[in-house]
């Protein structure tokens, strides 16, 4: 029963068994490197921004432009307690003013930034301020979010209207009342 088949060109022209002979090829096949690659890309994009170092501080809104820098800068952060960071390390004053004496040795030309919560005391910004200040940092900048809706009066400051004068009352006559000045739109 057992029986042999032979071989393509060996004495059978028209069989319909024919061998063939594969060679391997020497291309890389790149579509898992993409699909891993892809995968990775739309990892480290949704990740990325979780990764931010700070302390949650709910930042007021200003319609200034970024400014870029080299170099990835100190940031000093003021939350709503009052309570003052460098980083994501939270310090006293007195400690915190040590430490950026050091870092200030270290490199002189180093950026600071300031992020305060809006709930903040101005006070307490300023004594922050000046405690970077006098640590001997003078590239110094404060942090906000981007207004979404500039056009609308979000994160501008109008100016009062120019008060005028009240016209003077003829003499005997009882001065007119003030009138109230008209208060700015938000």
């Amino acid at each position: 029963m057992a029986g042999i088949i032979p071989a393509a060109g060996a004495g059978s022209t028209g069989s319909k068994f024919r061998r063939r002979s594969y060679t391997p090829i020497a291309d890389i096949n790149v579509t898992p490197l993409v699909d891993v690659m892809l995968v990775l890309l739309i990892i480290f994009m949704i990740t990325a921004p979780l990764l931010q170092v700070g302390v949650p501080v709910d930042l007021p809104k200003t319609s200034a432009q970024q400014v870029g820098g080299k170099d990835e800068p100190l940031v000093v952060s003021v939350n709503a307690q009052g309570e003052v960071f460098l980083g994501e390390t939270k310090f006293d004053i007195a400690e915190l003013g040590a430490k950026l004496k050091a870092v200030h040795e270290e490199k002189p030309d180093q950026r600071v930034f300031m992020r305060g919560d809006k709930a903040v005391d101005y006070g307490k910004m300023m004594e922050v301020m000046g405690v970077v200040i006098e640590s001997g940092f003078r590239q110094l900048g404060l942090l906000g979010e981007q207004a979404q809706a500039l056009g609308k009066g979000m994160g501008t400051v109008s100016p009062a209207p120019a008060q005028q004068p009240a016209p003077a009352a003829p003499r005997g006559q009882p001065a007119p009342a003030p009138t109230p000045a008209p208060t700015p739109r938000r």
